[in-house]
């Protein structure tokens, strides 16, 4: 029952939230060898290791990392787009490949048009779970601004569907089932997934763990060996990696 309430809001949100846009913008086994973390032609690229978490959420890295880091993200918070944007690429490239720290996303949505996002997402195999979160939020003006163009008739439609239903057509609405056919994400696939109630109260669950285990209340938010830490940008996250 909390799960349909939850979606319920949602979606409704997705009806009503389109004055904000304008403020706002693989599945790899673990592996427990003996690799060495030395950065010589030998090493392992821990970038390749991704995998769900019994939380709800994706890591990539090695397991046994030193530092692990957990980011709470929404993929309509342009905080996490510009965290994304400034140091994605220098975190997973010297950080995460080798070996030093791993990264969890977990989805912390906070509007209709975000659980659609991270829903379908989520349909995908983890490590495009990866590839097209990084999409998403590079994106995130262009899927979003979309919403914007709807008409009186097709948020009238919204509001006459089913919680699920609207969510499943927001979408179409937004383009988002294309961009996860880009992502290995079948129309098969996001038939199924999309209608998978479980796979929204997960959602709702990690949500809620986060709020009660953390108090997170807002993105991003992020957590270093279980603590969570000061700072959403690059600046203020990179330093807290190198004194670990």
């Amino acid at each position: 029952m909390r799960g349909r309430i939850f979606v319920a809001a949602l979606a409704a949100a997705a009806v009503a939230l389109p004055a904000a846009i304008a403020s706002a913008q693989r599945d790899t086994r673990e592996q427990r060898g003996g690799e060495r973390r030395s950065d010589g032609p030998d090493r392992r690229d821990w970038t390749t290791t991704v995998v769900r978490t019994p939380e709800g959420g994706f890591r990539m890295g090695d397991p046994r990392a030193p530092v692990k880091l957990i980011e709470y993200v929404s993929l309509t918070c342009p905080h996490c787009a510009e965290f994304a944007a400034q140091g994605g690429e220098r975190l997973f490239q010297q950080y995460v490949r080798t070996g030093r720290v791993s990264v969890e996303y977990r989805n912390f949505t906070l509007n209709g048009y975000d659980l659609a996002a991270a829903f379908v997402s989520r349909c995908a195999a983890p490590r495009e779970y990866f590839n097209m979160t990084h999409y998403l939020l590079g994106h995130q003006r262009e899927w979003m601004g979309r919403m914007q163009g709807l008409t009186d008739a097709q948020r009238n439609e919204l509001r006459a569907l089913s919680p699920i239903q609207a969510m499943q057509r927001i979408v179409q609405m937004l383009g988002l089932d294309a961009i996860a056919s880009r992502h290995g994400v079948s129309a098969a696939r996001q038939r199924t997934c999309l209608a998978d109630q479980a796979g929204l109260n997960q959602i709702e669950q990690m949500m809620q763990a986060a709020r009660t285990q953390h108090n997170v209340a807002g993105t991003p938010t992020f957590l270093i060996n279980g603590t969570v830490v000061p700072g959403h940008s690059w600046a203020e996250i990179e330093p807290l990696l190198r004194g670990r």
